[in-house]
Formats: C-alpha cells, sequence, structure tokens
C-alpha cells in the first residue's frame, strides 16, 4: 500500500509541477506577471506544493519497500517453521533448496527463529541435519542425543554440545 501511495504522490508531483509550470508561463505571455513574479511563482510553487510531494512520495515509496521485505523474510521464516514441524526432522540441505536459499541464510533464519522464541528442536551441523522437538524434553536433557556428551549452554535459548557440535534450542 505504501509503495503505490509513494508512486501516486511522485506523479501527482509531477502534474503539480507541470500545472504550476503551465500557468506562469501563460501568465507571462499574457502580460499578467513580469519576469521576477514569473520566476518567484514557479519557486514558490515547486517549494510549497511539489517538493514536499515528492518527499513525502519518496518516503512512502521507500518504507513500502522495506516492508516487502520484510514480509517476504516473515514468509520464508512460516514456510520453513512449517515444514520442520511437519516432517519433524529434515536435511538442511533440503530446506536450503525448498526454501531457495543458502545453507548460511537457513541458519540464520533458525536463529532468528529461535531468538524470537517460536523454534525448539537441534540442529547437527555436521550432519546437516535438523529436528524438531518439544522444549519441555529438551530443557531435561543433560547429554547430547547424538554423541553422548555433556551438554553446555550457548546462547539465549541454545545449548551446545561441545562435541560434536549439535546445537540445542530452547524456546
Amino acid at each position: 500500500m505504501g509503495r503505490i501511495l509513494g508512486i501516486l504522490l511522485i506523479i501527482g508531483g509531477f502534474l503539480v509541477g507541470i500545472i504550476i509550470t503551465a500557468l506562469m508561463f501563460t501568465y507571462r505571455s499574457e502580460g499578467r506577471l513580469s519576469a521576477g513574479a514569473m520566476v518567484l511563482g514557479l519557486a514558490l510553487g515547486f517549494i510549497v506544493l511539489v517538493l514536499p510531494q515528492w518527499g513525502i512520495g519518496a518516503f512512502f515509496l521507500w518504507k513500502g519497500q522495506k516492508d516487502v521485505k520484510i514480509e517476504a523474510q516473515q514468509q520464508q521464516q512460516r514456510k520453513l517453521l512449517n515444514i520442520v514441524q511437519t516432517q519433524g526432522q529434515i536435511p538442511i540441505s533440503d530446506l536450503a533448496i525448498e526454501l531457495g536459499v543458502s545453507r548460511n541464510e537457513v541458519q540464520d533464519m533458525l536463529y532468528q527463529l529461535v531468538g524470537m522464541g517460536i523454534f525448539t528442536g537441534y540442529v547437527n551441523w555436521d550432519e546437516g541435519m535438523l529436528y524438531s522437538q518439544q522444549a519441555k524434553e529438551l530443557r531435561a536433557m543433560t547429554k547430547c542425543q547424538v554423541c553422548g556428551g555433556e551438554l553446555e549452554l550457548g546462547g539465549h535459548g541454545i545449548i551446545r554440545c561441545p562435541y560434536c557440535g549439535t546445537e540445542y534450542f530452547l524456546d
């Protein structure tokens, strides 16, 4: 919506500018305005009417494009979450292919979902496998499910196995 409004304001600004210019030249050719009055009329018309319209239109256009990018990212995160929750476990490479992004982007999306408290589960980066699991089951764990090593805190909502690199995501 913001993009459309921005485009309309910019186009409207051009139209208002054309009208102001046409009026000033018409009045000048009819002799109603002196050259100085015409220049003053053009300057005031552009400063008061056209430039604010262009500025506000450019802002709405920029904001609308930013909103589209954010919405696309949210759509990707929803899709990732739905895939993982319905399948239970999935190779990260399959996720990357299905989402049309790189492995690093999948990793970034996972960390964002964990940071928001939306995703619980664990990932073994070495095997490239992502597992969805209930948070209460993960909280009770003290040993890694992959190698049996002792788990350590790895940040907000993340527990890591220092031996095999598996990361467990809590909500």
